[in-house]
């Protein structure tokens, strides 16, 4: 394609992971193997654009148009990875649901003890552009610590913390309920980095029992089964979607 004409739909690394086939570095890997042809030729550039009518096949296979785009929210229990390819061998999401989805992609991560709204999609694109911090969306959490909470240092998680050397965005916690040596938090960021709730509270001395994430963005867990998997309807995705390029808004005060 020259310099001069407009891209033609998806990059074909892109296409063939919406299409199911393989994630997009895969893709590209095959790419680079000559595994990919395009109208019956060798493929081997990923900035090779697909145009409406065009053929592909993979391994001398034509591959399907990709699907719509669809997104389901899922109960994540503990003790399964967010992960595709696990080097320990633990038991993933993606190998719990390889029977139930097609070949979906999370919207960020729950680690293994973690539980609660996963949100899966067949769009990588648009996993990526929902777990950016930019589209604003909050991340909302239950947690139990062990321990009782400062809650001067807790209204302080509003303006950020730094915790060895890294350095996290505004939090918003408060006290739900307390029972003996445990406490029920309610926890709201828009970041959630890598442990990120579990590295701040353990810096404010107390030890996360249960981590359970409750909304994403404007969807909920609500009363979805531990495992259980829900596809959100069409109507819902285009009314909700294109709010996640508007402005953030405050972090709320859950009172």
């Amino acid at each position: 394609m020259s310099e001069t004409e407009e891209p033609r739909g998806d990059r074909i690394a892109k296409w063939l992971s919406r299409a199911g086939i393989a994630s997009r570095r895969d893709a590209e890997r095959m790419l680079e193997e000559g595994l990919v042809k395009l109208n019956g030729k060798v493929v081997t550039h990923p900035a090779t654009f697909i145009a409406a009518g065009d053929v592909v096949q993979v391994n001398g296979k034509v591959v399907d148009q990709p699907d719509r785009t669809r997104v389901w929210r899922y109960h994540k229990p503990e003790g399964l990875v967010t992960t595709h390819k696990d080097p320990e061998g633990r038991p993933t999401v993606f190998d719990k649901l390889k029977h139930q989805l097609p070949r979906v992609i999370s919207v960020g991560r729950l680690d293994l003890t973690s539980e609660g709204l996963l949100l899966l999609t067949n769009d990588g694109g648009l996993a990526r552009q929902l777990e950016l911090p930019s589209t604003g969306w909050l991340r909302r959490y239950r947690v139990r610590v062990f321990g009782v909470p400062n809650e001067a240092q807790l209204k302080a998680l509003a303006q950020g913390v730094t915790v060895e050397g890294v350095r996290y965005g505004p939090i918003d916690a408060e006290v739900d309920a307390k029972k003996g040596d445990n406490t029920w938090l309610t926890v709201s960021l828009r970041e959630g980095r890598n442990r990120e709730i579990r590295r701040v509270m353990e810096h404010l001395g107390l030890a996360v029992s249960r981590l359970i994430r409750v909304a994403y963005g404007p969807f909920q867990l609500g009363t979805l089964e531990r495992g259980g998997i829900e596809e959100i309807p069409p109507r819902v995705l285009r009314e909700q979607l294109p709010a996640a390029a508007g402005a953030p808004a405050p972090l709320p005060r859950h009172r």
